[in-house]
């Protein structure tokens, strides 16, 4: 890990910059081995290779209707006075074996995706024919179960077709050797959907990563228990764990942990062994029982017996930003996992999360983009907006896109829970900046 350039004031910690900060996790966290995995497996999964189509798709001509498989010259000139009276050969369905020959003045029933029959050049929808009921234009066709002889007869054909109309040609989709997919997509349901269809079972991704999410305090309990005095409700480690799932991560919650060096040192330790990445929030202040500190600063120590150390530890620093100026970052266990210490305050968690966890697992995902976008926005407010010197601010806004306006939402409070959920940006004030009036172009961090 790299240490901090920023020259503090005397007697004061040095100020890791944000930038500091996350280039000294992106340096360390690196893209999981790719593995193979069953296409149901893989999605969310980021491809390592290009995918090229063995087989064209689709395989063979087809109809995109129901109805008569014919020949042009049979239908000319028809319409619902003179109707083309073709012979019935019988049925081609989709998936069907041996298909009939259809020569002059024939036409064999067909069913979408169904292929195109030899001898057969375009296809008239049923709608366009008496169905083989010998009456006026038909809405549909009867089951072939309920209406064998369907499959048989004469159909008068209201209207002409031009050649190859309603089929779809062989390789219309993609061509044999053409380039399905290209590495780096990430495999969402269309993805997943075309590798079946050119008949790929399994693919080669990088997994999405695991994470491991955990609070720390005496003071937190479960949702939808009793709260005592003195007792919140734990709501740092479900925000998490889900913002960890939307960044694309298999995400774990584990219960809130007690102000208790011991324990919190026990349960990372027994969480290892599902995870990639460990993300805890709380304790990582300098109050007397901010424990995370306590627990996890000795975990990169040599063990006593062997003398190996179990991963790099954990750094905690102080940054220029607000808010978030508590965070720690290193790695633990033996396989050096990363672990990142968030502070506790649910908006500072939640900030801290979108700028240096989000990217984190967007890396170990083996991703090329792992920011979230920033846009220029004006900002309408109906005061100026105060920003410490010297620090980074992160202030909670709603973001018009069609104006192309940012509004702040809420206070500049780091508890301030309510006025998260109703944010879908952060507004980024610089170090250098004290106030922003209304009306200045300014950063926004978009979070939708």
């Amino acid at each position: 890990m790299s240490s901090s350039t920023t020259t503090p004031t005397t007697g004061r910690s040095p100020l890791w910059s944000v930038e500091e900060h996350l280039d000294d996790i992106l340096a360390t966290v690196r893209p999981l081995e790719p593995i193979e995995l069953q296409l149901l497996d893989a999605q969310g999964c980021v491809l390592v290779e290009d995918v090229t189509v063995p087989v064209a798709l689709p395989p063979f001509d087809n109809s995109s209707m129901d109805g008569y498989a014919v020949r042009v010259a049979d239908i000319e000139g028809a319409s619902e006075e003179f109707p083309a009276v073709l012979t019935v050969i019988g049925d081609v369905a989709a998936g069907a074996g041996e298909q009939p020959t259809v020569g002059a003045g024939q036409a064999a029933r067909i069913m979408t995706g169904a292929p195109l029959p030899p001898g057969a050049e375009t296809v008239v929808p049923v709608e366009w024919t008496d169905g083989g009921l010998g009456e006026g234009p038909a809405s549909g066709m009867r089951a072939h179960s309920a209406a064998p002889e369907g499959a048989s007869g004469e159909v008068r054909v209201h209207r002409p077709a031009a050649a190859r109309a309603h089929v779809r040609a062989r390789g219309s989709d993609v061509r044999a050797g053409d380039r399905a997919l290209s590495a780096g997509t990430v495999l969402g349901p269309p993805q997943i959907a075309l590798l079946a269809a050119v008949g790929r079972g399994t693919v080669k991704v990088r997994p999405r990563p695991r994470v491991v999410v955990m609070s720390t305090g005496s003071e937190l309990i479960q949702p939808g228990e009793s709260l005592a005095d003195g007792q919140i409700y734990d709501s740092n480690s479900f925000a998490l764990t889900a913002a960890a799932r939307d960044a694309g991560a298999i995400a774990y919650r584990v219960g809130a942990v007690a102000d208790d060096a011991e324990t919190l040192r026990s349960t990372i330790e027994d969480q290892l062994i599902r995870a990639d990445l460990v993300v805890t929030t709380g304790g990582v202040s300098v109050g007397a029982y901010d424990v995370v500190k306590e627990a996890l600063t000795s975990l990169g120590d040599p063990d006593e017996e062997t003398g190996i150390a179990a991963g790099g530890g954990v750094e905690f620093r102080k940054l220029a930003m607000q808010p978030g100026k508590p965070q720690g970052f290193g790695t633990i266990g033996p396989d050096h996992t990363p672990l990142l210490a968030l502070p506790g305050n649910p908006v500072s968690s939640y900030v801290s999360f979108e700028l240096f966890v989000r990217p984190a697992i967007r890396t170990l995902m083996g991703l090329d983009e792992v920011h979230r976008p920033t846009v220029r926005a004006r900002l309408a407010a109906e005061k100026a907006l105060g920003s410490p010197e010297g620090r980074r601010q992160f202030l909670r806004g709603a973001y018009d896109a069609e104006a192309g306006t940012v509004a702040p939402v809420g206070g500049a409070g780091s508890h301030l829970v309510a006025a998260l959920a109703h944010a879908d940006a952060l507004i980024v004030v610089p170090e250098d900046v004290t106030s922003v009036e209304p009306g200045a172009d300014v950063d926004v961090v978009l979070l939708g």
